[in-house]
């Protein structure tokens, strides 16, 4: 039976109360006190509630009884269990000697067993650290340790051990990168032809656990479309991964990809660190701009797709990924394959499934449909009423030719929306803003910052795409361009056929 008593504070009721359970011959197996508010669990209670509070109303400043489920402490600790319950990483709680006192997790089994047991995790490593994570091996999985050590005026007073799975931190990964939205069909915005047969491909290749070879220019949305297809498959539960192959140096990106032991190079993280590969287990790796990996990469990729196995830079434990891979490019592959820069075999690895993604200017029946939705989230994002966009202004936007892609025309709309003063957009401020893109004072080129660009190579193709937009409407042929710019023919009609300008 379990009482809770209010009265009076004052100095030794606590123990008069004692007393009168004393006299009735009754043992008290818990005791709470607090200000004005007593709470008891009395164990093998043979009397009625009635007859105890009867005694108790006699002590002075008592002011009433009534039973009660839990004592304070028990409510408390029954809440923390179950929130503890819905938490998916298991968490242990240990004392001062190392010993679980409690966890979350198969506590019958691992309460009171010692950390070094269960974790190989000297105590005195605990004690000796800052609140950090170490990687541990627990019931044959790999699993980063966040311990965080507890600290009282008497010095150590135990820690709490919180277990997080590599699979669970490529979600967080994974979160992070996606902004916390999912990309699923309905993202691939458009009713053209070109689209439609796009979506079709998606719902298709989703069903095909195969490496995915994703083509398009710069700006067609290649990572959108990777992501659908992730979401469309049955590793949606999985993480998706994804990186830009051309934004990191060789050795970076290899640590990046298959992670790295502790000491594996300067500046390594001392406990090691998993890669996109081990964290992305179940799910999906996205590699942007694969074209751009150093031969050495290549060939380690290479190695990897045969079995899908792989070590850490500086380790000897053999892993084995359960991933897709899908990887894409805005080079043409059959250039850099025959001018050496691409490894055939690899690229035969990685196009089992190949998907080319329509540029703009090739689907300007959905710019309508896209100008809204931009105009939407940039109203959205700048806290204003969404505009509307007259028929003038749209009928000019799908008369350009649209170099820098959906990339550009969300820039552009994004522009409109935050200088526009009125409540429609019209054909004026279209063509002020598309001047200065075709002009160069708005280019893309120029409005990319150090950090946007992810290569040199990237930098010279944009340039080279805006360059060549810009002249072929006043010299048409790749004759008259070629003599403008005072290259080859040859060089002339490959670039164009690369941007796809003048086709």
């Amino acid at each position: 039976m379990r009482v809770e008593i209010t009265s009076k504070d004052r100095i030794g009721i606590s123990q008069e109360i004692l007393s009168t359970i004393s006299q009735l011959g009754l043992n008290v197996k818990a005791m709470e006190v607090g200000s004005g508010l007593t709470s008891l669990h009395i164990s093998q209670c043979k009397l009625s509630f009635n007859q105890i509070r009867v005694q108790l109303l006699k002590v002075v400043g008592v002011i009433d009884c009534f039973p009660i489920e839990l004592l304070p402490t028990e409510s408390r600790e029954q809440h923390l269990q179950a929130l503890l319950k819905r938490i998916p990483d298991p968490i242990f709680d240990i004392d001062t000697e190392g010993k679980v006192i409690s966890c979350n997790y198969q506590s019958h089994i691992y309460t009171n067993k010692h950390i070094e047991s269960l974790f190989s995790i000297p105590l005195e490593t605990v004690k000796h650290r800052k609140a950090s994570a170490v990687e541990v091996s627990f019931e044959d999985k790999v699993y980063h340790a966040e311990i965080t050590p507890l600290w009282a005026e008497g010095g150590f007073n135990g820690a709490v051990i919180i277990l997080k799975s590599l699979n669970r931190i490529g979600h967080q990964i994974a979160m992070f990168q996606s902004g916390n939205e999912a990309s699923d069909l309905n993202n691939i915005i458009g009713k053209s032809k070109a689209i439609e047969t796009l979506k079709q491909q998606v719902k298709k290749f989703s069903s095909l656990d195969l490496p995915l070879l994703i083509n398009g220019e710069t700006g067609t949305g290649k990572e959108l479309v990777a992501r659908a297809i992730h979401q469309q498959s049955e590793r949606n539960e999985g993480p998706f991964l994804a990186i830009n192959c051309a934004s990191l140096p060789e050795q970076l990106l290899e640590s990046e990809l298959f992670g790295y032991v502790a000491g594996a190079f300067t500046g390594a993280n001392e406990q090691g660190k998993p890669g996109l590969f081990e964290l992305a287990n179940g799910g999906t790796v996205f590699l942007d701009e694969v074209a751009e990996m150093s031969v050495y990469l290549q060939a380690k990729l290479l190695r990897f797709l045969q079995d899908y196995s792989f070590r850490r830079l500086g380790g000897t434990k053999e892993y084995i990924a359960n991933i897709r891979i899908i990887s894409a490019s805005h080079q043409p592959f059959e250039v850099l394959v025959t001018e050496g820069r691409f490894r055939e075999d690899l690229y035969y690895r990685l196009n089992v499934l190949n998907l080319s993604l329509p540029p703009l200017r090739e689907r300007k029946d959905d710019i309508g449909l896209l100008s809204e939705y931009f105009i939407a989230k940039a109203a959205e994002q700048v806290n204003m009423q969404k505009p509307s966009i007259s028929v003038e202004a749209l009928a000019h936007l799908a008369s350009y030719n649209w170099p820098g892609n959906i990339r550009q025309l969300q820039s552009v709309m994004f522009r409109l929306v935050a200088l526009s003063n009125s409540h429609q957009l019209q054909l004026e401020e279209v063509e002020t803003i598309l001047k200065e893109f075709n002009t160069g004072s708005y280019s893309e080129e120029n409005s990319l910052t150090m950090y946007d660009v992810k290569s040199w190579q990237e930098a010279q193709e944009i340039f080279e795409r805006s360059l060549l937009a810009q002249l072929y409407p006043s010299f048409p042929s790749t004759r008259k361009l070629a003599q403008r710019l005072r290259v080859s023919h040859n060089k002339i009609a490959m670039k164009l056929r690369q941007y796809g300008i003048g086709h």
